[in-house]
């Protein structure tokens, strides 16, 4: 599956599985305007739904990751009309379509690594923050910009960045705006590595993504819904959880394979997810 819009563009390698997302608007700082949000959604979903997608790569091209939304965005009418209970009403559906379109993110089956250069602030850093990996390289910088312009963040990092980092830290870059530079990211866990420059900080993230490419796609996928499921409920509830998932996908055949290729230091041939649209 290969794609490009005004907004990135998407490759898919059909014998690695992996897919690389790059933002390609850099001459707006990969800025988002509104229809970024289901494009992104809608190709993240058929990537999902056609079960070949082992591991997805999100970057972007030119100086910045990006700025996130398109600040012209806040000047159109009609997001400042919520005079009435229907016109508010109307704009809770509309914010929460706009959140569907990271949750897709963190609702797949395969896991998603953003690898950041130059900004990541805004709506960039809620894109980032519901990806399972986060790379960086050392000019990066991160920051809860909606405070700057009089809003509460609300794309989906203020629910998730407690999670990601320690609490009192996320409530002061939420309160502040104050960047976060790499480095600092790093100690506090925000990414996993930093990188000396852009072109590490590619080469590195797909190397990432060729080793977890290298795995049992059926293993990914369950590790990711029990890692998910952890986070977001206790620990009792969890193992209770991963006790019927793991009788939903225990597969010994398929851990024969991974035993094998991990013996023989081979990379083990797995099948693909099933598609949705499979019979």
């Amino acid at each position: 599956m290969n794609r490009s819009n005004d907004f990135f563009t998407l490759e898919l390698d059909t014998v690695s599985g992996i897919a690389q997302l790059r933002l390609n608007r850099p001459e707006r700082m990969n800025t988002m305007a509104p229809a970024f949000f289901t494009a992104l959604r809608d190709a993240v979903l058929a990537l999902d739904a056609a079960g070949g997608t082992r591991v997805l790569v999100v970057a972007s091209s030119g100086k910045h990751f990006s700025a996130g939304m398109a600040l012209d965005v806040f000047g159109g009418e009609g997001i400042s009309i919520c005079a009435t209970p229907r016109e508010r009403l109307h704009f809770q559906r509309s914010l929460r379509e706009l959140m569907r379109c990271f949750d897709v993110l963190d609702q797949a089956r395969f896991p998603v690594i953003c690898a950041v250069h130059g900004a990541c602030v805004g709506g960039a850093l809620d894109l980032a923050a519901a990806c399972d990996i986060r790379v960086a390289s050392a000019d990066a910088f991160f920051a809860v910009q909606e405070i700057h312009i009089g809003m509460a963040a609300d794309l989906g990092v203020l629910q998730r960045l407690g999670k990601l980092i320690p609490e009192g830290l996320a409530r002061e870059l939420a309160y502040t705006g104050d960047r976060l530079d790499a480095q600092r990211a790093l100690g506090c866990g925000l990414v996993n590595a930093v990188l000396p420059d852009f072109d590490a900080l590619q080469a590195h993230a797909l190397k990432l993504a060729t080793t977890i490419a290298t795995r049992s796609p059926l293993a990914l996928a369950a590790s990711k819904l029990s890692l998910n499921h952890a986070r977001d409920h206790g620990v009792a509830e969890s193992l209770t959880h991963m006790s019927w998932l793991q009788s939903a996908v225990f597969d010994p055949p398929e851990m024969a394979r991974a035993i094998e290729g991990w013996q023989r230091k081979q990379v083990p041939s797995f099948e693909p997810l099933r598609a949705d649209d499979d019979a």
